[in-house]
């Protein structure tokens, strides 16, 4: 069972020739249905005030996101403070629909990479072509031997949400393909 009100490996942080942070507790629900029924896009406009993401992308406004996770999933990512009201108002929003709606929050674990070499260090323990890996996009792979979400959140600024049972393994992992002077310069 997971201490509710503390993050995964709270301060961690690493400096390499990119920095590794965990990013601290953050709200996300996950959304499941027919994603291009008119009653889910309606509902994540109404409640998140977001667009339904393209295909492989996220949507943000804010403190607010979501992202395509699946055909069938979305990730919807929030206030950590305000993910129980928002998955209730989204679950009556949807009632009657083939839809279902389940706060996972405490079920996961973020990371911050912030630097130009972000990429170039997921690339050495991901499964991912990142040459053409663009701000707002999303893939779902693994890192190493664990699963996870790759987000390009800003101009050199990567998040990864990873399950919080490995999230030690997963900072490590991070901090290690970080490590100063293993620069590999894939794509400079």
């Amino acid at each position: 069972m997971s201490d509710r009100e503390t993050s995964a490996l709270p301060g961690a942080h690493f400096a390499g020739f990119v920095t590794v942070s965990e990013a601290g507790l953050r709200g996300m629900i996950t959304l499941r249905g027919d994603l291009s029924s008119g009653a889910i896009a309606g509902a994540v406009k109404d409640v998140m005030d977001l667009d339904m993401p393209a295909q492989r992308c996220v949507n943000s406004a804010g403190d607010m996101a979501a992202a395509w996770m699946s055909p069938d999933e979305l990730l919807l990512m929030l206030p950590y403070d305000q993910a129980g009201a928002v998955a209730d108002t989204l679950a009556q929003a949807l009632a009657g629909e083939f839809a279902t709606v389940a706060n996972v929050s405490d079920a996961r674990a973020v990371f911050t990479l912030q630097g130009a070499g972000a990429l170039d260090a997921l690339a050495k323990i991901c499964p991912v072509d990142f040459s053409e890996f663009d701000q707002g996009e999303i893939r779902r792979t693994r890192a190493a031997q664990v699963a996870a979400a790759v987000w390009m959140s800003g101009a050199d600024q990567v998040t990864v949400v990873c399950f919080r049972s490995v999230a030690q393994y997963m900072f490590d992992l991070l901090s290690a393909a970080a490590a100063p002077g293993s620069e590999p310069a894939l794509y400079t």
